[in-house]
């Protein structure tokens, strides 16, 4: 029996635990110069002794199929290093873990690597960085049609030079990207400015979905340093999470503000086919936002003037992936049945060490039909929508 058991599956978040070489063993020299050691980045750490035991315990588990065993009952075990847990870094184990799993496919994200490209000022460092992650995770899912790789493409560079990334992404095995939510500089062109349409329209016309992640936010940062200096001691909840408990109420603060510009200066609208998945932004603020847009248009009409309802485009063309643990059933009665899809965020703790079951502690009278569209039928229909499965 796998973990999904009975249900059919399709997990829309997940990620590696990358080596310290991830991105160093696809680069060339010249490119390589452009890329800093994994642990320079700043934005997690980085322990090279827990890279090195995670080696080590893959050798174990290899020649050991008892010692497999074990680890496979212990896959949501979030106490134990991430680096040592099945599939983190190896992409053929990474195959077995879906076999234990019994997920049909799987978007794959990096974790390390692209804090390790992301956060350069020089814009060619930024550009080569994101050239050589993309080809990096294109090869780690390349020998699994089940493993969707999911590439980074820096909007920040301009049109035209994220055009060519996204076309190299693409050429190496990247089944979608990563955009970043906000324009850091504000005299920069927005990203719904026409002169993108060119990337819009490579996504329509691939008729792929784009991805939204919390980590690739353009260093948008909705929280105050100043609410930090409050007389109480830190709210860090550790991990990839927001730094503060207040940044975890505001995590959702840079996709609902672009989202609601693509819709609002209908981006969608003029790219057929069209969409996003919002992953690692939470799922509860969805409700209030469809509101609110419909609010917005409504009072912004005469200067404005719209041809559909935006909370229309916002239902048809963006999907979300809650957190295990929001209220699923309750979100289903606010939204239908369309607007939701599962993720694991395996192997990141955030994920939990059960989220089937942290899922389904708010799914109670939930219909069978809504719970299935939850786990696989909403994004398979949007993954594949210009060609159903068979």
């Amino acid at each position: 029996m796998t973990y999904a058991g009975n249900r059919r599956i399709i997990d829309v978040d997940s990620h590696l635990f990358e080596l310290d070489d991830f991105l160093h063993a696809v680069a060339t020299d010249e490119e390589a110069a452009f890329i800093r050691p994994m642990e320079a980045q700043t934005e997690l750490p980085v322990s090279l002794e827990a890279i090195e035991r995670g080696r080590e315990h893959l050798d174990r588990r290899n020649a050991a199929p008892d010692l497999m065993a074990k680890f496979e009952a212990a896959m949501f075990d979030i106490t134990r290093s991430p680096w040592s847990r099945l599939g983190a870094f190896d992409p053929v184990e990474r195959s077995h873990v879906l076999d234990v799993l019994g997920f049909e496919r799987q978007i794959v994200l990096g974790t390390f690597s692209f804090h390790q490209i992301a956060h350069q000022d020089d814009a060619k460092a930024l550009e080569v960085g994101s050239r050589v992650y993309n080809r990096a995770m294109g090869r780690f899912c390349a020998h699994d049609e089940r493993l969707l790789a999911g590439g980074y493409v820096p909007l920040s560079l301009g049109p035209e030079i994220a055009d060519a990334l996204l076309d190299e992404a693409f050429a190496d095995g990247c089944y979608t990207v990563m955009l970043d939510t906000n324009e850091a500089d504000p005299q920069a062109r927005s990203f719904t400015h026409p002169d993108f349409d060119l990337v819009w329209a490579r996504f329509a016309e691939r008729d792929v979905p784009f991805l939204v992640h919390i980590a690739v936010n353009g260093h948008y940062d909705p929280v105050s340093p100043s609410f930090k200096n409050n007389g109480r001691g830190p709210s860090a909840v550790g991990g990839d999470a927001p730094d503060s408990n207040l940044g975890l109420v505001a995590m959702n603060n840079s996709a609902e503000l672009f989202l609601s510009a693509m819709v609002l200066d209908e981006v969608f609208e003029r790219h057929e086919g069209l969409r996003c998945i919002s992953l690692e932004h939470g799922a509860s603020w969805v409700p209030g936002w469809l509101h609110k847009l419909d609010f917005v248009e409504r009072s912004s009409r005469s200067v404005a003037p719209r041809n559909r309802r935006a909370s229309e485009v916002a239902r048809e063309r963006v999907r979300f992936a809650p957190f295990a643990g929001e209220p699923i059933g309750w979100l289903i009665e606010q939204l239908g049945p369309d607007m939701l899809c599962f993720a694991s965020d395996y192997p990141h703790p955030e994920g939990s060490s059960d989220p089937i079951r942290r899922f389904e502690a708010t799914m109670g009278g939930v219909d069978p039909v809504a719970a299935e569209a939850f786990y696989a039928g909403n994004v398979e229909r949007f993954l594949d929508a210009g060609h159903p499965p068979a």
